[in-house]
């Protein structure tokens, strides 16, 4: 599929953002309480709540493309932690224990470190 080749830049700008949006969900659900759900109202020190605050700023870092890599590296190694800590234990297969979703937000920050964050982003403002 090498229609898609002229495209790569803008796409992978487009895997930031909505990587970026989907995190964010994560952190404004333990901060600010929206949307409604099990994991509102996380008291700041704990585990929970550090990845929260990870997820409400490493998400809006990643959605205007600030800081893309060394974000996206610390967001890789949160969802790693994310996984072992809390599914790893229950069954080796991802699909059984839920952990997909963190294993796969692991490697696509892990990506997303190595590859930068696209066309589209402050980054490449700050470069130029």
């Amino acid at each position: 599929m090498t229609f898609l080749v002229p495209w790569t830049a803008q796409l992978l700008s487009v895997l930031r953002i909505m990587s970026g949006l989907l995190l964010l969900q994560h952190g404004t659900t333990k901060y600010l309480g929206f949307p409604e759900g099990p994991m509102n109202d996380v008291a700041p020190f704990t585990m929970s709540g550090v990845a929260g605050m990870l997820e409400l700023v490493g998400g809006l870092l990643l959605i205007v493309g600030l800081f893309t890599r060394p974000v996206a590296f610390i967001l890789s190694g949160m969802t790693a932690v994310a996984y072992f800590y809390a599914h790893a234990g229950r069954s080796f297969f991802p699909i059984l224990n839920g952990g997909e979703l963190a294993a796969l937000y692991c490697f696509v920050f892990l990506y997303l470190a190595a590859a930068g964050g696209g066309a589209w982003g402050l980054d490449r403002l700050r470069h130029r």
